[in-house]
């Protein structure tokens, strides 16, 4: 136990957040935050593979500036455990440096070799990619790291930046056992990032560096204020470096982003302006855009940022003010004389390297004079962007572009649905990118098949543009793709083809749209990608440019493949559910009945209407009984696909054979939920294919006797039925409710009602009735009104209940059964008391061939007269009363003998020596069908005659 107040250890912190519990003390809220992100991902913490690129530049511009200073690194620490990496902005590891060499021999390649990716979606809370999370220093130790493979490991970590647009450019990590901490390890990273970070300005074109160059000789000789330099040459008014802003906190990493696209759109309009922007937390910057000129006449312009805590603009100091309002006290010329020891100067002493970036370069002043953090207006002053305005152009497109893959994200792939996934491609495409957008798809592809050789006929399947009076074939219609064309060309290369000048490619007249060509609204150019996921092809994405008179260029290129493969990767998600869907819905069809049996106690029409995110498992059944009674059911599996659909087979089947063992209704439910019980138990749990065994289900079985026009029925967990009497009242009768199956061990209760002829009973699902968007109630007061109209045809009965109350697009499955009860007439029924006595059994079998003959059933009569002489028989010797006989005339004659007795007689075949034990098999012989069920007061032993029977 810890002492009172005493933080929790990480070890702890980490056990309990991992099993759900709350953890508010004892963690870091940046570690907190980086779990909640990692168990949002899905993480696992004893994930061991992580993603490996070989792809990565092993020269780029970051590992050629990072060289020299990880090779001092590695001197420094020789003889030690210690692991310095380098990372470029997507989290890959680049370099690796090791104190003690002979520790990358005894280290696993994931900790020695470069190429792996240790972004946080990918390795969890770790030192680099917490650091591209949090974009600044980072520390994490033990077990603050999320994966189990690092709990014995610390690290330190910051972001390398250009220094020019802020930009980060990648991580330097240090990795060592827990117990070799040292605090000076994060002013030696501090030291080595800035070193890094000042080599890769030395990288940056001559004609930048110029610009930064006069800029900062230009601060250095007039103060923002207008005021000369002092007698030293230092600034007055330093622009200050983000570690030491004078409001106390630093710039919130959203509010850098804002900045620097204020900044670039300043610079692409050439204009001197002074625009004020609103960041977070009430803070406020006024963005001051002014020309710079280079000593060699290099023109652009920088930008600054005068950052204040919040105070509108009428109330801010005077100092500020005419800061704004003359900001061409420091303008550069190129006249001036140069300053004798630039501030950026590669030689100069490493600064702290920041989250901020841009301001990292001119963070001291000239010989090295640090920010005023005491001035009296509570202002602060900063450089934010400095650049041609050719390349703040190319800046905006670039932020555009990144503004239109934001977009993407979050509009593509709403859906599980191919068509619709294809149409938000497009619309997210056309203005930003193109003026017309075709996707053009294989049929398999949108059937939900696999996807095979996309080259021939596709189906048109979205055309969107800036004018619905476009050139192209419409939706739906056949595409032929021919040899040479562009969009075959990036089919058979997997690449995207760049056509900047279509009237040149000649090709346009034999492509899939011809008329583009011609009209009022000819495209002049065209980018063709290859919609590919998973190693498959699924069809072409063309975009057009008509009213955008500059052509397609790389940069557009690389914006439509990363567009497409978003899109491709959803498509296909949607194409596997849709397949999936369909081998469901499929399944389940094949598992309802086809064509419902004959029989004449009700007249049925019934619907099944399957959900629109995937299939359930409802169902519905008529089953014919003994004694011209019919069982009517409708059911529903908790949840959906395969494996609901599955379930629905096992307990429709295993219903059907409940029902031919003539078991009462609450019998048949407790038989189900001991199946239902069982097949879960041994399923045992999640199983290979992903499903997590049967939840349970709702059933509704119903028993109806047109002979006495009761009607006996129990559900489990499901809703009642609906009676709509001849007259059109209808009522939801109260039958007791009982659990649903799969609970095990509870009872279900039969309850009866008697119909008057003409009836109809009326059996659904959940998903007609309860929807997210309506009250239940509100959906069961619609159905009672669809439902009231006297005089409807079972077919009438469903076809209005569908279109009244049955939503537009149902979440679940919906199963409907309408019966229309008859009474079977009492002229057609026969029925005689008998004595336990022996010797009337022949006056039994005399009254009824004598009814038979009433009948016109003479042909029958000696099979019948057989029938009951050894079923009465049988009855009087081992039964006992009352006993009784019963002839039904319907579909085929029914003779039914009932007593008091409750054992079932059992068909054997008899030895030839025996002298008793060939009755049943001769009833057997007699009948087409025969067997026993039980009452309350016994059981009824029935067999069944055709009519034509001999």
């Amino acid at each position: 136990m810890g002492v009172a107040g005493e933080p929790i250890s990480p070890v702890r912190s980490r056990e309990r957040f991992l099993l759900g519990e709350p953890v508010e003390a004892g963690v870091r809220s940046p570690i907190l935050h980086s779990w909640e992100r990692c168990r949002l991902l899905g993480l696992s913490p004893d994930q061991t593979e992580l993603p490996y690129r070989d792809d990565f530049d092993p020269d780029s511009r970051l590992v050629r500036a990072a060289g020299p200073v990880l090779d001092r690194l590695a001197a420094r620490f020789a003889g030690s455990r210690m692991n310095v990496s380098l990372a470029d902005a997507g989290g890959t590891v680049l370099q690796r440096r090791f104190g003690e060499p002979e520790l990358a021999r005894s280290l696993p390649p994931i900790q020695t070799v470069p190429g792996f990716v240790f972004a946080e979606r990918f390795a969890g809370t770790n030192g680099i990619g917490l650091a591209l999370a949090e974009r600044r220093l980072v520390q994490v130790y033990g077990a603050e790291h999320f994966a189990e493979r690092s709990q014995s490991n610390a690290c330190c970590a910051v972001p390398v930046r250009n220094q020019l647009n802020g930009l980060v450019e990648g991580v330097l990590c240090f990795g060592y056992p827990r117990g070799d901490e040292d605090p000076a390890l994060t002013a030696l990273i501090r030291l080595a990032a800035g070193s890094i970070e000042r080599r890769l300005l030395e990288q940056t074109s001559q004609r930048e560096r110029a610009l930064l160059r006069s800029y900062l000789d230009a601060r250095a000789r007039v103060g923002a204020d207008g005021r000369p330099a002092g007698a030293d040459g230092a600034l007055p008014y330093a622009v200050p470096h983000p570690a030491s802003d004078p409001s106390g906190a630093l710039l919130d990493p959203r509010d850098e982003s804002v900045l620097k696209d204020r900044a670039a759109e300043l610079i692409s309009s050439t204009q001197r302006a002074a625009v004020e922007v609103t960041l977070l937390h009430g803070r406020r910057a006024t963005l001051l855009s002014r020309p710079v000129t280079s000593g060699t006449g290099i023109e652009g312009i920088a930008v600054e940022a005068v950052l204040t805590d919040g105070e509108p603009a009428a109330r801010r100091p005077a100092a500020l003010s005419a800061a704004v309002a003359a900001p061409a006290a420091a303008t550069a010329s190129p006249h001036a004389p140069p300053a004798t020891a630039p501030p950026a100067s590669p030689q100069a002493p490493p600064g702290p390297s920041g989250p901020s970036g841009p301001s990292a370069a001119p963070a001291a002043g000239r010989n090295g004079a640090g920010p005023d953090r005491d001035r009296p207006d509570g202002a602060s002053r900063r450089l934010v962007l400095v650049g041609e305005p050719e390349v703040g152009r190319y800046a905006l497109a670039a932020r555009r572009r990144l503004e239109l893959l934001a977009e993407a994200s979050a509009r593509i792939g709403t859906t599980l649905d191919v068509h619709r996934t294809a149409r938000e491609l497009a619309e997210v495409a056309v203005p930003g990118l193109a003026d017309y957008v075709t996707v053009d798809v294989p049929e398999a592809v949108l059937r939900g098949e696999e996807p095979t050789d996309a080259a021939g006929t596709v189906r048109r399947t979205v055309v969107h543009g800036i004018r619905d009076d476009h050139p192209f074939r419409p939706e739906g219609s056949p595409v032929e793709l021919r040899p040479g064309t562009p969009h075959l060309r990036c089919l058979a290369d997997g690449k995207a083809v760049v056509e900047p000048d279509l009237a040149a490619g000649g090709w346009l007249a034999r492509g899939p749209d011809p008329a583009a060509a011609l009209g009022g609204h000819p495209v002049h150019s065209l980018i063709a990608v290859p919609l590919r996921a998973r190693g498959g092809n699924l069809g072409v994405a063309a975009f057009y440019r008509s009213e955008d008179p500059a052509p397609f260029a790389d940069d557009d290129a690389w914006l439509a493949r990363e567009l497409c493969a978003r899109a491709a990767l959803c498509m296909d998600n949607a194409r596997q559910y849709a397949r999936e869907h369909t081998l469901a819905l499929a399944l389940q069809r094949s598992l309802l009945p086809h064509r419902l049996p004959e029989q004449g106690a009700v007249e049925v029409a019934h619907r099944y209407l399957p959900a629109e995110s995937g299939v359930g498992g409802d169902w519905f059944d008529v089953i014919p009984l003994s004694g011209t009674r019919v069982a009517l059911l409708v059911g529903d599996v908790v949840g959906h696909g395969l494996h609901a659909a599955a379930t629905m087979g096992r307990l429709r089947t295993a219903a059907r054979n409940f029902a031919e063992l003539e078991l009462a209704p609450d019998e048949l439910l407790t038989h189900l939920d001991n199946l239902l019980v069982r097949l879960d138990r041994e399923e045992g749990g999640e199983s290979d294919t992903g499903s997590t065994g049967i939840v349970g289900a709702t059933c509704l079985y119903v028993i109806y006797d047109p002979t006495t026009r009761e009607c006996a029925m129990a559900r489990a967990g499901h809703l009642p039925p609906a009676v709509v009497r001849p007259d059109g009242s209808v009522d939801f009768p109260e039958l007791p409710a009982g659990p649903p199956l799969g609970l095990g061990g509870l009872p279900f209760e039969t309850a009866a009602i008697d119909l008057p002829e003409g009836s109809t009973l009326v059996l659904y699902t959940d998903g007609l009735v309860e929807d997210r968007h309506r009250d239940i109630d509100a959906a069961l007061e619609d159905l009672r009104r669809a439902l009231a109209h006297p005089g409807r045809t079972p077919e009438d009965t469903c076809r209005s209940v569908i279109d009244a109350v049955a939503p537009d697009h149902p979440d679940d499955d919906i199963a409907l059964l309408a019966a229309r009860i008859h009474t079977l007439p009492a002229e057609r029924i026969a029925a005689w008391d008998v004595p336990a006595d022996p010797a009337r059994v022949g006056e039994i079998r005399a009254v009824a061939t004598r009814t038979l003959a009433e009948w016109g059933l003479e042909e029958p009569a000696f099979a019948v007269e057989l029938l009951l002489s050894e079923l009465v028989t049988n009855a009087v010797r081992y039964g006992g009363e009352p006993i009784q006989v019963r002839l039904i005339r319907d579909r085929t004659l029914i003779c039914e003998v009932s007593d008091g007795g409750s054992t079932a007689p059992h068909l054997r075949r008899a030895a030839a020596t025996d002298e008793g034990g060939r009755g049943l098999f001769l009833v057997a012989q007699l009948s087409q069908a025969w067997g026993t069920r039980y009452t309350p007061r016994g059981k009824v032993i029935w067999a069944e005659c055709a009519l034509d029977a001999a």
